[in-house]
């Protein structure tokens, strides 16, 4: 039985809350913004993120949620394998290739920023205020999302700038 298959169906006690209203009131919640990269050469895919978060430091481990219909989830679950890069204040220019603002699909949205790589071999953004290159633990398929619990092999850190937050549908930049 799926973790899917265990979830309760609505009805009497279970509140009818409009998705709207919840995405509406969930632009209140200030969010780290990161992108989550995957994959090799030329099948090399990635998303924006605002849903990542610790899970453990002992082991290393770290959680993303990502929407079960993005094109990125079929190629990380082939892969086992993606980064998650913490974007510093001056990196809207990333985030919103990688959230598909600019028009760039796959590989086309790494442009010309610089990428490297650490032990699995997916990209990372050589600037990120901070790197975490994991091996995927776990993939819960939970209502319209997967949860993506990675293991973090290697991580990198540049420190010193602000941080890149999404907020109420825009950028900020937080200073240090």
């Amino acid at each position: 039985m799926s973790v899917a298959e265990c979830l309760p169906e609505a009805g009497p006690g279970v509140p009818d809350i409009d998705p709207a209203a919840f995405r509406l009131a969930m632009r209140e919640l200030a969010g780290g913004v990161s992108v989550v990269t995957t994959g090799r050469g030329a099948l090399r895919t990635g998303l924006t993120a605002t849903s990542v978060t610790s899970l453990s430091a002992e082991p290393p481990t770290l959680l993303v949620c990502i929407n079960r219909s993005s094109s990125v989830l079929p190629v990380l679950r082939e892969q086992q394998a993606f980064a998650v890069n913490i974007l510093k204040a001056g990196h809207e220019d990333v985030a919103d290739r990688f959230a598909g603002r600019s028009g760039a699909y796959g590989a086309a949205r790494y442009g010309d920023a610089d990428w490297t790589e650490l032990a699995t071999g997916m990209p990372v953004l050589a600037d990120a205020l901070a790197a975490f290159d994991c091996r995927v633990e776990a993939i819960l398929d939970w209502h319209s999302h997967a949860v993506v619990i990675g293991r973090i092999e290697a991580l990198a850190t540049s420190g010193g700038d602000g941080a890149l937050v999404y907020w109420r549908g825009g950028y900020r930049g937080v200073a240090p």
